[in-house]
């Protein structure tokens, strides 16, 4: 039984939602998004209550059933309030600079890495004297927003010896002793 799927999804103030065959469209202050929904899985709107309930008992359509109602709620807080991911640059000489939609940084490579954000992502990036570079991103798509913050962590993921690379501001990396000297 799942327990995620079976919760009711309450739809804030200033949220209109518009539910079609197979798919589900959330309309709020910070934008709009769209999702289809699998056939095996039903929206039912009652005021400002959603309820999901699914067709069978089978595997596939258990796992659906949180799957929608987890996606829904993403959609509905992120066109009210939206998502934020913070990410840190720690190492000697990491830079990041945000020039638009564009991220420029300096992770240690010969050359500067320059990454191009989709537009729906607001980007900033703040750089204080002794303190690791920030970027911050904000959306109202939840998935959009991840993928952008993971692929930029993707381009030096933090290591355990001495904790450099870009990791997000509330991840706790693992520190891992270094050799041991010889007796």
């Amino acid at each position: 039984m799942s327990r995620i799927g079976n919760a009711p999804v309450t739809v804030t103030d200033g949220v209109e939602i518009k539910i079609e065959a197979n798919s589900i469209t959330v309309k709020g202050s910070k934008g709009e998004l769209t999702q289809d929904i699998d056939p095996s899985v039903t929206i039912k709107q009652d005021g400002n209550t959603l309820t999901f309930e699914r067709t069978s008992d089978h595997k596939d359509a258990r796992a659906k059933h949180g799957l929608y109602r987890a996606l829904v709620y993403n959609m509905i807080e992120g066109v009210s309030k939206g998502w934020s991911k913070k990410l840190e640059f720690h190492g000697v000489g990491y830079r990041a600079v945000a020039n638009g939609q564009k991220l420029e940084m300096v992770i240690g490579y010969s050359h500067p890495v320059v990454i191009e954000l989709p537009t729906e992502i607001k980007l900033t990036a703040e750089t204080q004297k002794g303190k690791a570079p920030i970027v911050t991103l904000e959306s109202h798509d939840k998935q959009l927003l991840g993928q952008a913050a993971a692929k930029i962590r993707s381009l030096r993921k933090p290591e355990p010896y001495k904790g450099k690379g870009i990791r997000y501001s509330d991840e706790f990396i693992r520190r891992k002793a270094g050799k041991s000297a010889a007796k």
